[in-house]
């Protein structure tokens, strides 16, 4: 897959979740054609999408696991920022002392360690986000009524069971 692609699914997953609630909004208008053309046209931006029908069940459906999924985007896109502010910037962030810093005692040594231990972070953040917009296209795919996929369902259901696991850990540790 090229950077090209990459930053194609990323800001997909991106905005999953508000194009998806978007989407919501206009079923419950009683709008399910103007959903499932608010749902194909993000999806072009991965490339061609699958033709979603237009009525109610199908474009619910794609609305509903695409805000799952969008909200669970979150958690790579925290691991970017957290890259991006721990990792890259780490040294204009935190301005010392770096007595007992990572790498420390040193500025250099403290943003070395933080950047390299970050980048192995931030791939798996980027890998978790291609996967979260290849998951959410296979089941707009499968929506559509193209054959297979059935096993997306499940692998959300524990993707998401994950993340709420990681959510009341995370509340625990603030």
């Amino acid at each position: 897959m090229n950077v090209n692609r990459i930053g194609q699914a990323v800001l997909y997953s991106s905005g999953l979740g508000l194009v998806s609630a978007a989407s919501l909004g206009l079923i419950v208008a009683g709008r399910p054609a103007a959903a499932a053309h608010l749902a194909t046209g993000w999806q072009s931006r991965i490339g061609r999408p699958p033709a979603l029908p237009g009525r109610f069940l199908p474009a619910a459906g794609n609305a509903l696991l695409g805000l799952v999924l969008g909200i669970l985007a979150v958690i790579p896109l925290g691991f970017q920022a957290a890259f991006v502010a721990r990792g890259i910037c780490y040294g204009w962030v935190d301005p010392g002392p770096y007595d007992t810093s990572w790498g420390g005692p040193t500025r250099g040594g403290a943003w070395l360690v933080h950047f390299l231990v970050g980048v192995p972070l931030a791939a798996a953040g980027l890998a978790a986000l291609v996967g979260i917009a290849a998951l959410h296209r296979r089941w707009t795919a499968r929506l559509a009524g193209e054959p297979g996929g059935a096993w997306v369902l499940p692998v959300v259901m524990v993707a998401a069971a994950a993340e709420v696991v990681f959510f009341i850990a995370w509340l625990h540790h603030i």
